[in-house]
């Protein structure tokens, strides 16, 4: 059997193949022995591994055929000239030698590789570590109490508001925080937010919204500056307050004089009325007794308040409530007459005063009530605007002068003791009605009741006058 020649390659770094077709491996196995489905741990393995057969020399030159491992070829295959033409076996053991050598005169003839491998990992090793110290440089140990419920947490905020969002703690207009939200936070510090609680204050009877972060009564009124000593209080000192606030009504000591039959009695007090000031002073009420300031009013610090005992009676007084008139036009009637068409009627009212002595002086009557019994009635008069006649016929010759001073004492509004007739010439309703005149003789005008009798004259003569008719030719 003729020898054989062979040439061995082995690998030169795995991130660095060396040569085409060259297998690659990972860092964790390498191949084991001259078989390929063979491996062990790389930190085991060799720095090479035979990769390709080389088939023996044709006409001087080799030629390379399919993957082959070594170990599969026969012994005598292991005989072949070196690459100085040397005949004779060739051993393992030379070839491992062969490799050893070239290897090394590869670590001799590239150094910077071994310098490009070495420096990523500086690099990773640097990078972390520098890394860790800035970790750790922006870890901090803080101290937070939320509304009274303390812990200690790590954090790598920068600030106190930082901290709050990302500890997702809400916070309001109305709510403490200290220190501030912007306040740069260092390791070892404590934060506090303290949330705000509505108060619906009523302090001495006035009303206020307010806002505390104090969590109980006592708190809030030492927060608010409320003086409590002394003051009623609507709930206890010690009662807490919620989230939802509450409602609190405070009265405070206050000083009040009272003067009542003659003598001044001062108290201290936290009452809600005047009226419970005079009883705590020992102070009775009577019958009609007022006193200078509304009883249900709050009373004030240095306020003084008088009881007036008051006596009298009541006084029942009815009073007529006058009527008012109203005037119209007629054209049937001369001018001056006026007739009264309804008659006015006055109405009337009954009043009620009070009659009092206030401490032993006597007051002007008062007027307490006012009723209307009977409303009044207006009075309507027609007014005539029709022209007067100037004569009648056969009749203006006469002495009317004459028959009117007799008849009336030239009174034109005269009426006779039995209220039958009227006027200048004594006319009854009934001659006067036919005459043409309206409503009464002694309501209507001087030269209206001259020519009505000039026309009665002239139907009659002076028959109507039987005892002043001869004046009329006098």
């Amino acid at each position: 059997m003729s020898k054989s020649q062979y040439e061995t390659f082995e690998t030169w770094w795995p991130y660095e193949p060396y040569g085409p077709g060259a297998s690659v491996y990972t860092a964790d196995t390498q191949p084991y022995g001259l078989y390929e489905d063979t491996y062990r741990p790389a930190y085991e393995a060799q720095a090479y591994f035979v990769t390709e057969p080389v088939l023996p020399r044709q006409g001087g030159r080799a030629q390379q055929a399919g993957s082959v491992p070594q170990a599969a070829r026969s012994p005598e295959a292991w005989s072949a000239p070196d690459d100085e033409g040397a005949s004779g076996p060739e051993t393992p053991a030379d070839v491992g030698g062969r490799a050893a050598r070239r290897r090394r005169e590869r670590c001799a003839e590239r150094p910077e590789s071994a310098v490009r491998r070495l420096l990523p990992q500086a690099l990773v090793v640097a990078f972390l570590a520098g890394g860790t110290t800035a970790f750790v440089a922006k870890d901090k140990a803080v101290e937070l109490t939320v509304d009274g419920k303390q812990r200690t947490l790590h954090t790598f905020a920068d600030d106190v508001g930082e901290l709050l969002a990302e500890e997702r703690v809400p916070v309001g207009a109305h709510d403490l925080i200290a220190p501030a939200p912007g306040t740069p936070l260092a390791s070892g510090d404590t934060v506090a937010v303290r949330y705000g609680r509505p108060v619906r204050l009523t302090l001495d009877g006035q009303q206020h919204e307010v806002w505390t972060t104090a969590h109980t009564v006592k708190g809030a009124l030492d927060e608010l500056g409320v003086r409590a000593e002394g003051a009623y209080l609507s709930t206890s000192r010690s009662q807490s307050i919620g989230r939802a606030g509450l409602t609190l009504d405070v009265r405070t000591e206050r000083a009040v004089t009272v003067m009542a039959d003659g003598r001044t009695r001062t108290i201290r007090t936290n009452a809600a009325t005047v009226r419970e000031v005079i009883g705590e002073a020992g102070i009775g009420l009577h019958g009609e007794d007022i006193t200078s300031v509304p009883l249900d009013s709050f009373p004030r610090d240095g306020q003084t308040v008088t009881v007036l005992r008051v006596s009298g009676s009541r006084e029942i007084r009815e009073e007529q409530i006058p009527f008012a008139v109203e005037r119209t036009e007629d054209p049937t009637l001369f001018k001056g007459t006026e007739v009264v068409v309804q008659e006015g009627q006055p109405g009337l009212r009954r009043d009620t005063y009070l009659l009092r002595i206030v401490n032993g002086v006597r007051e002007k009557p008062r007027r307490e009530t006012s009723e209307v019994v009977r409303k009044p009635r207006k009075q309507i008069v027609k007014v005539g605007t029709k022209p007067l006649p100037h004569s009648v016929a056969g009749a203006d010759h006469l002495n009317w002068d004459g028959l009117a001073s007799c008849e009336s004492g030239g009174r034109p509004d005269a009426v006779d003791p039995s209220g039958t007739y009227g006027g200048l010439y004594q006319f009854d309703a009934r001659t006067w009605h036919s005459l043409g005149g309206t409503g009464r003789p002694q309501d209507a005008p001087e030269a209206e009741q001259t020519f009505r009798a000039k026309k009665l004259y002239v139907r009659r003569g002076s028959t109507p006058w039987p005892h002043c008719g001869a004046r009329l030719r006098g």
